[in-house]
This record gives C-alpha cells, sequence and structure tokens, in this order.
C-alpha cells in the first residue's frame, strides 16, 4: 500500500531501499521556501540500524501490513525460544538474541504476539507488565526515607531492578518489561 510523505506516522512499518524498517520519530516541517517534508528516524527491523531520511510530502513509499499471531511460550532449548501458534499448535523457534534482554521475562504459559512479514518474524511484543518474585533486596535502614530512594533487588528471574526501599525478599512485585522497571505490589 502506497502512502504519501505526509502521511508516515511513528510504529508505521515502510519498505525502503529494499530493507523494512519502522517509524521511531516523526518531524513534519513547512519550510517558509519550497515544498512541505518529513524528516523521518527510522530503525531496520531486520538488522537494528537506524536511518534518518526525508521524504517530500508529494513523494510516496511503500507501507507495509504486518501480520500478528499469538503464540505461548513453551519452553527454552539452548539458545533457542520456542513458543506454539495458538491456532494451529504450530511450534516456531526463535533465537534468544532475537527477543533480546527482554526473554528473561518469559514465563511458561505466557501469551506474546509475534509480528510477521510473510512468514518471517520480525519483531515480539511480550505482555507490558508481568509479575515476579524479590530474591534477594538490601534491607530497610531507618532514617533513610527522607529522599525518595530507590534500592537494587534481584528477580526471581534473575534480572536487576530497582524497588521502593519498604520492598522486601519473597514479596510479589508487578514489572513493565518495556522499561525493566517497578510498578507497583502484586496482590
Amino acid at each position: 500500500m502506497k502512502i504519501n510523505g505526509n502521511q508516515i506516522k511513528p510504529g508505521n512499518v515502510l519498505e525502503h531501499n529494499g530493507s523494512l524498517w519502522a517509524v521511531v520519530k516523526t518531524d513534519h516541517v513547512k519550510p517558509g521556501k519550497g515544498g512541505a517534508f518529513a524528516q523521518i528516524e527510522m530503525k531496520n527491523l531486520l538488522n537494528g540500524s537506524k536511518l534518518n531520511e526525508r521524504f517530500r510530502a508529494t513523494e510516496s513509499v511503500e507501507k507495509v501490513r504486518l501480520e500478528q499471531k499469538d503464540f505461548q511460550f513453551l519452553y527454552e532449548q539452548g539458545d533457542a525460544l520456542v513458543f506454539m501458534d495458538e491456532e494451529s499448535y504450530e511450534q516456531l523457534e526463535l533465537q534468544k538474541e532475537f527477543v533480546g534482554e527482554r526473554a528473561a521475562f518469559l514465563q511458561d504459559g505466557m501469551k506474546v504476539t509475534v509480528e510477521l512479514h510473510e512468514e518471517k518474524p520480525i519483531g515480539i511484543k511480550l505482555p507490558d507488565y508481568v509479575t515476579l518474585e524479590v530474591m534477594e533486596a538490601e534491607p530497610v535502614i531507618k532514617g533513610q526515607t527522607a529522599t525518595s530512594s530507590y534500592k537494587p533487588a534481584m528477580l526471581d528471574n534473575g534480572v536487576r531492578c530497582m524497588v521502593p526501599p519498604f520492598i522486601a525478599v519473597g514479596e510479589k512485585i508487578i514489572v513493565d518489561t518495556a522499561e525493566i522497571i517497578y510498578v507497583r505490589r502484586a496482590d
């Protein structure tokens, strides 16, 4: 599907220079002299490189539609993570490096959304929040609450996260998987 340069929005996926690019940031400019253009910051979905490109308002680019499928995380096998398609029950293996540091948040049976382009996985979306248990945390020191201080804690998935001083070992907390930050105590 072709769209004009002035219709590009963050989150769009474009086919440009023979590769797939996710639009990160757009800045639409109308100079006093000359035609309007959009300054686009893009990230390559295949190799992760970044590119700043300028598209004129009248220029057309190819917008790509990605297929989104729900998968269930089954298990980890060496450097591979195994997922199951919830409709066809087919299994899909993705490398840990494809998921990145967020692979630590995968839990048995967790539902994830995999973005596919021509049956090839190019992106994965984990749930926004996960519940984890605090395995190690420094004890609270009295009088240290004058400033809003956070302390480091080790979670049961091996990830370090900053938590408020009142969080103790053994408590379950909710963590944002995108930012890897403490959100609140789990109920």
